[in-house]
């Protein structure tokens, strides 16, 4: 199957400063802003600067290496242009987004590289390593932690490998369930190649449309179906990756004694390891029915109880949702389980269509045939009835389903009227859920409050499981002069208060740059020393994404 290059249509057209779609670039409507003005005070419009008056770093790779990459991969692969560049700085988080709407591209590679195939990939990380210059693999684009933002200093220049030309479905085994990816498709157009033969991953964050196969290996992605299908990596079979030193091909089997799973070396490495070339992934066939569901609960207490009582109960063979969320009572008082309608609902009904106010918005979602759908509504439906929810119908689930990937547009739309919003996640034990809630929460609002910009902050229960939870922050501000001076000092409290809670500093978006020193707190000096040794032998000229993950 011949590789299809969609690298100029998609994610060279993702907008430079925004999320996604540049058609999709829209103002906030007049009643969403009387709303957040109401919230947070009167508003500062901050457009961003035209995209050709970004300020790039200078080219510090000379003719002569270039020459060397252009002879590797083909001059036609090998751009050095503003656009291209500017496309490949840095990823989607808002301080992201703030700094080069500011028009700073100071993290922007040298030059932008497109190989087609693993041997080119390997033969790019083999001359960077060779002429000491850092390497950024880049795949969708779409890191919130800093993670496409390599360090510079130490380094001859820097290189963006673009694995966008990488898109081929390498296999289908319909008799095991797995199938081959190239690490350089997106989420849609994985997708799009399995259900041709009836297939699918399952496997659906918010980042969908953007994201790359590769990327969610590399950042131990998790997706809003994961109470159904499960995590990112609990999906991946098998690994092939380009390192410095040589090859790397892991997964030989289900499962094994063969000693520790080096996979787990890779997943989540961020490419500091190495590059990702091909995974295989477990795949499912493509489901016959979906119905997603409303529930409303009197508090956010009483709906995780709720949610605890559903992932213990599926051990004991009750059938579980696919999809799982609960907002608390200000993300459901907002509508943010619908960003599409944010500010604009005219419905009578109240947010979460229970004709009342207050009150906390659940939704489940189940996917399958028609027989295990079934049995699952039921079952959730008798023990979430008996647990004292209320049944919404399918207006609110569909509702959600439809709007379920927009939120970052409307993180943007926000950001140009002078609001910064900007979102983070974290995971713990069921014990600790409620201690770890209100520890974060009040962390943040006193942190943004004493800068004198009290925020709307915002959770909702994102994943689940057996033993314990993942709640996932919205925090709205008015934006300040130095609004990513305002954000990371809010971040920095957040973070501390979840490393003071025992919990982890991260659920689903990695580490990058921006949890690294949380990182070293939460694995301890041995764990830091593990991942200093794995680095040093697998990339002993410390080329590969320099300083991301490791502290």
């Amino acid at each position: 199957m011949a590789p299809t290059d969609h690298s100029i249509d998609l994610p060279h057209r993702m907008h430079w400063a925004r999320w996604g779609d540049p058609a999709r670039e829209e103002p906030v409507s007049e009643l969403l802003r009387d709303l957040v003005e109401a919230f947070l005070g009167d508003l500062t419009p901050r457009p961003a600067v035209p995209e050709e008056e970004v300020r790039l770093a200078d080219v510090t790779l000379d003719e002569g290496l270039l020459d060397g990459l252009r002879d590797l991969l083909g001059s036609e692969h090998v751009h050095v242009d503003h656009a291209w560049r500017v496309a490949r700085t840095r990823g989607k988080s808002t301080p992201d987004l703030l700094r080069m709407r500011a028009g700073d591209g100071s993290d922007a590679p040298d030059v932008v590289v497109r190989p087609a195939s693993h041997d080119q990939v390997a033969a790019v990380v083999t001359w960077c390593a060779e002429h000491g210059v850092a390497l950024v693999p880049f795949g969708g684009g779409t890191s919130v932690v800093g993670g496409l933002a390599a360090r510079r200093d130490g380094f001859v220049g820097v290189v963006a490998l673009d694995l966008r030309r990488m898109t081929r479905l390498v296999d289908v085994d319909t008799v095991s369930g797995t199938a081959t990816l190239e690490a350089g498709l997106l989420g849609p157009e994985a997708e799009a190649l399995l259900a041709e033969h009836g297939l699918t991953l399952g496997h659906f964050p918010q980042s969908f449309r953007y994201a790359s196969i590769g990327g969610f290996a590399a950042t131990r992605s998790s997706g809003q179906s994961s109470a159904g299908y499960g995590r990112f990596d609990s999906m991946v079979m098998a690994l092939k990756v380009a390192t410095p030193i040589g090859d790397l091909e892991l997964g030989s089997s289900p499962a094994n004694a063969a000693g520790p799973d080096l996979r787990e070396l890779v997943l989540g490495s961020e490419g500091a390891f190495g590059v990702i070339t091909e995974v295989t992934l477990k795949v499912r066939p493509v489901p016959e029915e979906r119905v997603y569901e409303g529930w409303r609960w009197e508090s956010f207490a009483a709906g995780t109880a709720a949610m605890r009582r559903l992932a213990q109960a599926a051990p004991q063979g009750r059938a579980m949702p696919t999809v799982l969320r609960l907002s608390d009572e200000s993300e459901t008082a907002v509508n943010l389980a619908r960003p599409d309608a944010v500010g604009g609902s005219d419905d009578p009904e109240g947010a979460d269509g229970s004709g009342r106010s207050g009150g906390c918005l659940m939704i489940t979602g189940y996917e399958g045939t028609a027989d295990q759908v079934a049995r699952a509504r039921e079952a959730t439906t008798e023990l979430l009835s008996a647990l004292g929810g209320e049944a919404l119908g399918t207006e609110p689930g569909e509702a959600w389903s439809h709007g379920r990937f927009d939120g970052p547009y409307l993180r943007d739309s926000l950001l140009d009227v002078g609001v910064l919003v900007e979102t983070f996640e974290t995971v713990t034990f069921w014990s600790r859920l409620e201690e770890l809630y209100a520890a974060v929460k009040g962390a943040v609002e006193a942190d943004l409050t004493a800068q004198g910009t009290p925020p709307l902050v915002l959770c909702h229960v994102s994943h689940v499981y057996e033993t314990g939870a993942s709640l996932y922050f919205t925090v709205a501000a008015k934006e300040l002069d130095d609004g990513v001076g305002q954000w990371l000092s809010a971040k920095r409290a957040a973070s501390d208060a979840m490393i003071a809670t025992g919990a982890s500093i991260t659920h689903h978006h990695a580490v990058g740059r921006d949890h690294k020193p949380w990182l070293a707190e939460e694995i301890g000096p041995v764990g830091v020393e593990v991942l200093r040794a794995v680095k040093a032998r697998l990339d002993p000229a410390g080329v590969l994404n320099p300083g991301i993950l490791v502290p």
